[in-house]
């Protein structure tokens, strides 16, 4: 995706995990993918862009299970871009699923939520700005 492009509607645009401890998490996908570490400050602690050791390149995200992320559960998660994320919530509802968080502002980079889909299935929906 060239800079400035926003993400095809449907599409899945990010991964990450949320864990109690994402620095010894980033150490083990480290060794065993080789992906490197690029911590992200949430204040008082970082979370940890995951980058390829060849390119650079982002690949995904290891959180702390702290603060918006606490009652996440600690899982890969998918974010998948849609058009409208606060529609999208609203036909989540309407249709047997769950928010649990959200739709709330990510700092400039668009809106998000998580939902549960009826069969118990997590994932974020992505909307972005």
């Amino acid at each position: 995706m060239r800079e400035n492009e926003k993400p095809e509607v449907g599409s899945i645009t990010w991964f990450d995990l949320t864990v109690p401890d994402a620095e010894k998490v980033k150490d083990f996908y480290s060794i065993v993918v080789g992906w490197k570490a690029a911590p992200v400050s949430m204040g008082d602690y970082n979370d940890f862009n995951m980058n390829s050791p060849e390119s650079g390149k982002t690949n995904a995200g290891i959180c702390n299970k702290r603060g918006g992320n606490a009652h996440l559960p600690s899982q890969w998660m998918i974010y998948i871009t849609v058009k409208n994320v606060d529609e999208s919530a609203k036909l989540c509802k309407e249709t047997g699923g769950k928010v649990l968080v959200g739709p709330k502002d990510m700092s400039g980079y668009g809106r998000y939520c998580v939902i549960e889909h009826p069969a118990g299935s997590v994932c974020a929906l992505f909307e972005p700005a």
